[in-house]
């Protein structure tokens, strides 16, 4: 198969798979995490088919939606690949990608790591912060049943992988453990560019939220 066949096969096998799961992390998520990582695939050099298909499966099985299983999305991703009869070095890196994408593998960075993965990790982070990424928030928030915000519970900034993964803390304190974060976490120069207006966009969203919330306006 050439790459578009490629491509569009993986599409509708991702819309297959996702159809029906939480808003902020369906077919929609992937869709702008893809076109993301095409955009910074204009000012950086890398294997497109790589940066393509892992922008497409990066979670085609979210482990927070598996009982925190980080195998499941790989092995279901590789299996998929093999049956396109995918070269078996871009399987081996598209998984790798999968595994090492998430905010809180950063310090598993010396494990495996590529112009790839910088790619499609920010594409992913860029979907994280601004105007979708607000929304996204409160999403997931509604659908754990977290409270928008409490002011007696103030954000972690040291919580290990396992404790971020179990946080049930209110959705503000989301934005001071992981989203304000992530522009100053940005590995390519373009993710960055495209990274500061969105998180301009959360400074405002906060202040205006803080301000309505203390009866200010």
């Amino acid at each position: 198969m050439d790459k578009g066949s490629i491509i569009n096969t993986t599409v509708d096998f991702v819309k297959k798979e996702l159809e029906g799961v939480e808003s902020g992390h369906d077919w929609w998520h992937i869709y702008r995490v893809w076109k993301n990582a095409q955009l910074i695939l204009v000012d950086e050099k890398a294997d497109a088919l790589v940066v393509e298909l892992a922008a497409l499966l990066h979670d085609i099985a979210d482990a927070k939606f598996h009982n925190g299983d980080e195998e499941i999305g790989p092995a279901k991703a590789e299996e998929f690949m093999k049956s396109l009869q995918i070269n078996a070095s871009v399987i081996d890196h598209v998984t790798n990608i999968i595994r090492h994408i998430s905010f809180k593998s950063g310090n598993q960075r010396h494990i495996f790591s590529s112009k790839e993965l910088d790619i499609v990790q920010d594409a992913d982070r860029l979907d994280a912060i601004g105007a979708i990424g607000v929304a996204r928030a409160f999403n997931y928030g509604g659908f754990k049943n977290r409270a928008i915000y409490d002011p007696e519970i103030k954000p972690n900034l040291e919580m290990t992988k396992e404790e971020y993964k179990k946080s049930e803390a209110p959705t503000i304190n989301h934005f001071y453990e992981k989203l304000l974060l992530l522009k100053d976490r940005m590995n390519t120069d373009a993710g960055r560019k495209l990274a500061e207006k969105r998180h301009e966009y959360l400074e405002q969203f906060l202040n205006q939220f803080f301000n309505e919330w203390n009866g200010r306006l």
